[in-house]
């Protein structure tokens, strides 16, 4: 038997006062954040929420998300985390594709959270979560399905029996990358989360229960949700969370609850660099406070790990992963030596090593290939797509798409990625599903979309477009088109016509000669 939701649980019994989360001045124990996830799971079974069944959450970094998470858990039902930019479009497609029985969302996503709830009869419930001074007040609207988690939760006991769960039951599904198709759902087992975040705090962080982590990477993603979240409550630390990353919010939280443990991405570290007034700050303390820093999404420049190891004098290890693999599959580890710009060596129990692409036939030290991986940390399969899992997990092995090479003492080092997923901003882009919305357009003929070079985001989001004949729109309409139907991270900020594209003799757009080629100077939005 093993439930994911016991890394709360087992704290709760040993350490009951011990603090959990913080939030802004709000301070929830181990005992208090356990008592209102039991009171949850008892909510949930009311409403006939049953072992097995998926239900989706729509939340920010705030206490809200770790009560719903583990409130499900320990009702037996699986975790499915959606991004909280997604437009209806877009919610309705993950409730669909998941079989969500039910959604809980923060009201400030209220708007899109109904009308994609609305669009999924199969989803009963709709569960809004509003400021803590609301909790009594009637949902946004009267509609059928909708209440709020005041409601429900009002008069629940905070005492409940965790359905007994085994290892391989699926606990959480996250949505991950689809460049030849929608967004697909990772199954990831309970044993899957629950040892890769023990892992992390255990070998990776040195986790200890005066910890303080930083949450400011979203929690609905796998690198908050297992390195943060799951990792701390691991050990008995605890996290205070950071709903919107801005660089004056960060260093005041640092400042103000003593973080000892911070993991963002690489355009997190450049913008607390650039910050003109971090100066304002007690940045002796904060140096003083952070032991650990932990960088992951995408490859980190040497010259911004070594400027911010200089300016907070503390280490920052390198690592990689994919929601497929819950997310750690390899870090930098504290027992051997680091390599910057190595995403270091392979967690132990997972084997990880680099073939000829299209092979598995392992490639010499030094020479370019696939990564694959097989181990303890590999999810099950992609929910419901099983020619989707034919083709990742041929001969046994999870094939990343990623391109990467060996050193002669096992460190691993990220070349170019084989698919064309976007990362902007440590966010992943799926140009196809941007392609498809542009080319709804009715004066669009042909659409394609890559990521170009940025000097803050990593990565920005440019379409090359065929206009139908005889038709004129303008790129600000286009942008405006694409923005009113994705999140905010996915519209495409630069447009630029052309008459043709470069293609293959089958039909298939070159999208690597698209971004080689010398550009004109396309229109771009904020």
């Amino acid at each position: 038997m093993l439930n994911l939701a016991t890394l709360v649980e087992n704290n709760a019994r040993q350490n009951p006062t011990q603090t959990a989360v913080i939030f802004n001045d709000m301070r929830l124990t181990y005992a208090q954040l356990n008592g209102m996830a039991n009171q949850f799971a008892n909510a949930l079974k009311k409403m006939g929420v049953q072992r097995g069944d998926k239900v989706a959450i729509m939340l920010p970094n705030i206490p809200y998300f770790p009560i719903a998470y583990y409130g499900i858990l320990k009702a037996g039902a699986t975790v499915v985390p959606l991004n909280v930019l997604f437009k209806a479009r877009e919610v309705e497609y993950h409730l669909r594709d998941s079989d969500a029985v039910a959604l809980v969302a923060f009201e400030m996503f209220f708007e899109e959270a109904l009308k994609g709830f609305q669009a999924v009869p199969e989803c009963r419930s709709l569960i809004v979560c509003t400021a803590p001074e609301r909790m009594a007040a009637p949902p946004p609207v009267e509609a059928e399905g909708v209440t709020t988690f005041g409601r429900v939760m009002y008069g629940q006991s905070p005492v409940f029996d965790t359905v007994q769960t085994m290892p391989d039951d699926t606990a959480v599904i996250l949505y991950t990358s689809g460049t030849t198709g929608r967004p697909k759902g990772a199954e990831l087992t309970h044993f899957n989360m629950f040892f890769n975040a023990l892992y992390t705090s255990k070998f990776l962080l040195d986790g200890k229960t005066t910890d303080v982590a930083l949450a400011t990477l979203p929690l609905f993603h796998s690198f908050g949700q297992t390195c943060i979240m799951n990792a701390l409550f691991s050990t008995g630390g605890a996290i205070t969370l950071l709903p919107r990353f801005e660089p004056a919010a960060c260093l005041g939280i640092m400042q103000r609850d003593g973080v000892t443990i911070f993991a963002g991405v690489p355009t997190m570290y450049w913008a607390l660099l650039s910050y003109p007034e971090a100066d304002k700050y007690d940045l002796d303390k904060i140096a003083g406070n952070l032991r650990l820093c932990s960088s992951g999404g995408s490859s980190l420049p040497l010259e911004v790990m070594r400027a911010f190891e200089a300016k907070f004098n503390v280490p920052i290890l390198e690592g990689y992963g994919l929601s497929e693999t819950s997310p750690v599959a390899s870090f930098n580890v504290l027992e051997r030596p680091r390599k910057p710009g190595s995403i270091g060596v392979a967690l132990w129990g997972t084997e990880m090593k680099v073939v000829k692409v299209g092979t598995l036939e392992e490639a010499p030290v030094g020479e370019w290939g696939e990564i694959v991986i097989r181990g303890h940390n590999v999810m099950k399969g992609y929910y419901k797509k099983p020619e989707a899992n034919a083709e990742a997990f041929k001969g046994g092995w999870f094939h990343t798409g990623d391109i990467a090479y060996m050193d002669d003492e096992g460190y691993f080092y990220i070349v170019d990625r084989i698919k064309d997923m976007i990362i902007r901003g440590g966010f992943n882009v799926y140009p196809r599903e941007i392609e498809e919305v542009l080319m709804t357009h009715p004066a669009v003929s042909l659409a394609a979309v890559v990521g170009v070079p940025d000097a803050k985001l990593g990565e920005e989001i440019k379409a090359y477009v065929i206009l139908k004949p005889g038709q004129t729109v303008t790129p600000e309409e286009l942008i405006a088109f694409c923005k009113k139907d994705m999140a905010d991270y996915k519209y495409p900020r630069q447009i630029e016509f052309r008459e043709t594209l470069p293609m293959t003799a089958t039909g298939k757009i070159l999208k690597r000669e698209l971004t080689a080629a010398p550009q004109m100077q396309p229109v771009m939005a904020d």
